[in-house]
Order: C-alpha cells, then sequence, then structure tokens
C-alpha cells in the first residue's frame, strides 16, 4: 500500500496568508516526485496566491528548491512582493477559503471534483459531507474532512 503524501491544507495559514504553506509543499514536493497530479503554479488557488503577492512564480520556485524555512521564505515574499497590508491579507485569505463555483461551468468542475472524491473513496457523492467551498473540496479531497 502507498502512502499519499498531500501538501498542507489551504487553511494553514503564513503570515497570515492562506494557500501559502501549501504552495510551498506543492513546489517541495512536485521536485521530490511525489506529486504529480495537483494544479500548479498557473492555475486555481495558487494562480490567485501569485497575484496577490506580485511575485513572479519561477523565481519563487527557484527560492523554495534552494531551500530555507517557511519563515524564510515568507521573508522573502515580503521583500520580493509587491507591498501588502495585514488588512488586505486578511481579506484575500478570507475570500479565498470562502471561495465558491460562480457560474455554470465552474458548478459543474466542483460537482465532477466530488465525484472524484466519491469515486476514490468508493461511496456516492451524497454519502460525502456537504462542501460548498473550493477550499472544503480540496480538504475532502486529501481526507481532512
Amino acid at each position: 500500500m502507498t502512502l499519499l503524501t498531500y501538501p498542507r491544507s489551504p487553511n494553514s495559514l503564513l503570515g497570515g496568508i492562506a494557500q501559502l504553506g501549501r504552495f510551498i509543499d506543492k513546489i517541495r514536493l512536485r521536485h521530490a516526485g511525489q506529486i504529480q497530479d495537483y494544479n500548479y503554479i498557473t492555475v486555481g488557488f495558487d494562480k490567485h496566491l501569485i497575484d496577490f503577492l506580485g511575485i513572479d512564480a519561477k523565481a519563487f520556485e527557484q527560492r523554495v528548491l534552494a531551500g530555507g524555512t517557511d519563515e524564510e521564505l515568507l521573508a522573502w515574499v515580503q521583500t520580493d512582493g509587491k507591498p501588502i497590508s495585514e488588512a488586505e491579507i486578511r481579506l484575500f485569505s478570507r475570500n479565498l477559503l470562502k471561495s465558491e463555483p460562480k457560474d455554470d461551468a465552474a458548478r459543474q468542475r466542483f460537482q465532477d471534483r466530488l465525484q472524484e472524491v466519491a469515486a476514490k473513496r468508493g461511496v456516492t457523492v451524497s454519502s460525502l459531507p456537504p462542501v460548498s467551498t473550493w477550499a472544503d473540496v480540496i480538504e475532502l479531497d486529501e481526507g481532512r474532512l
């Protein structure tokens, strides 16, 4: 049996910033060959995070791969990214973690993700815990819900 490795939860805040610790984990795990099927850098929560922070994704990836603690990587973001206030960080994190599908296409992708989770677990979608946010789907998929 293979033990699955997941990046940390998008709810895990680093410097108050949702998704940042997860993004760091995804970079490390992907380059260690431990994850392959994650959206990475150019889409989804990662893309929103990069845009919010005003960082160059490839430069940050190289910085993560060079090593360092979460705190050192956070300091890099704070130095190399755009200036962001504490209030902006709180708003970004809250909005990201509460993000729901906004249109029919997104609602279909959301339902498709729930179908995938249910299939992995060998259950019906209706037997899964009720979720409404994209962050909840991640938590559900990775076994934290």
